[in-house]
């Protein structure tokens, strides 16, 4: 009789779960499959598809002797990885201003809850609508950042020219950092900073005042390693967001120029599928950018976790 409890008890949980299942093998799992098959073959949606084996692999990763000179088979794709990981160069930079900003935000102070949520406000702004939003502000016309630099340099008593932001090859790629840094401080990351500082045992504090420890030497001695988890955290989702990110930048404020200047692995394997419908293509780039991103996170799994204290 137990037996038999048990059996329905287990048929029950499988039915439960059948809904998300089938729906993961549907819309994940048979997708991510699929694209893997069509990575060997050359389709451009209209006419059958050819199997090429590893050509596309080859194209996107492979070089040429040309005039005497190594070239990369595709040089768009070099450029737009580079592009990507350029882009990424600000993630130490945003993680280290959320953590400030949640430091700050963790004191108590009157109005705390009404600055948190002003802070937290960009993240919550449809992307379409911030994106706009930079595009004013970068306008080397009428933008706002223009004409603060022009009255800065007005009251210095002379006249400071202000860069042409997005439409410069030069400045393109740091006003997307600029913009991504605005973003990033008040966001998740914010939160999830501000939920590990104030997880922390209000003794330790006591404990290093009692021994005279001055605020930097708190911080580094108990803030720091109790809140390492969730910096590792954060580092790691970072690194898969920003190997993933870019499109919508791309496609609303840029185009992914001026040239190829701001075109991320994202938006060319856009571009590859819906605009030059090489969908093959498209697929091997989009299982290159998978293999990277599993080989950094075990990267950083394998010696990052040592840093961190659980």
């Amino acid at each position: 009789m137990a037996l038999k409890a048990r059996g329905k008890e287990t048929l029950a949980a499988y039915l439960f779960l059948s809904p998300n299942l089938i729906g993961f093998m549907i819309f994940t799992f048979l997708p991510v499959f699929v694209s893997l098959f069509l990575s060997f073959y050359k389709w451009d949606i209209f006419n059958p598809p050819e199997f090429v084996g590893i050509r596309n692999f080859i194209n996107l990763l492979g070089f040429h002797s040309e005039n005497g000179r190594f070239m990369a088979n595709d040089q768009r794709f070099w450029q737009c990885l580079w592009n990507t990981v350029f882009l990424m160069f600000s993630i130490p930079l945003c993680m280290m201003a959320s953590l400030g900003l949640a430091i700050a935000l963790n004191r108590k102070i009157k109005g705390e809850s009404v600055f948190r949520t002003l802070f937290f406000l960009p993240s919550i702004c449809p992307g379409v609508a911030v994106a706009i939003l930079w595009l004013w502000i970068f306008n080397p016309d009428f933008g706002m950042l223009n004409n603060i630099i022009y009255w800065i340099g007005k009251f210095l008593g002379f006249v400071i020219p202000g860069p042409l932001w997005l439409n410069s090859p030069g400045w393109a790629k740091p006003s997307l950092m600029l913009m991504n840094f605005w973003l990033s401080i008040g966001g998740f990351n914010m939160i999830l900073y501000l939920a590990a500082l104030q997880g922390i045992p209000k003794d330790f504090y006591e404990a290093a005042e009692i021994d005279g420890a001055n605020g930097w030497q708190k911080f580094w001695a108990i803030t720091w390693p109790q809140i390492s988890p969730t910096t590792f955290f954060i580092f790691i989702m970072s690194i898969i967001n920003g190997f993933q990110g870019g499109f919508m930048q791309a496609y609303v404020m840029t185009g992914g120029g001026p040239g190829l200047a701001t075109t991320t692995i994202e938006y060319y394997v856009f571009n590859n599928l819906f605009t030059w419908q090489n969908v093959g293509y498209a697929a091997s780039i989009a299982w290159f950018l998978f293999i990277v991103i599993f080989a950094v996170s075990l990267v950083n799994w394998r010696y990052g976790g040592k840093l961190v204290h659980y």
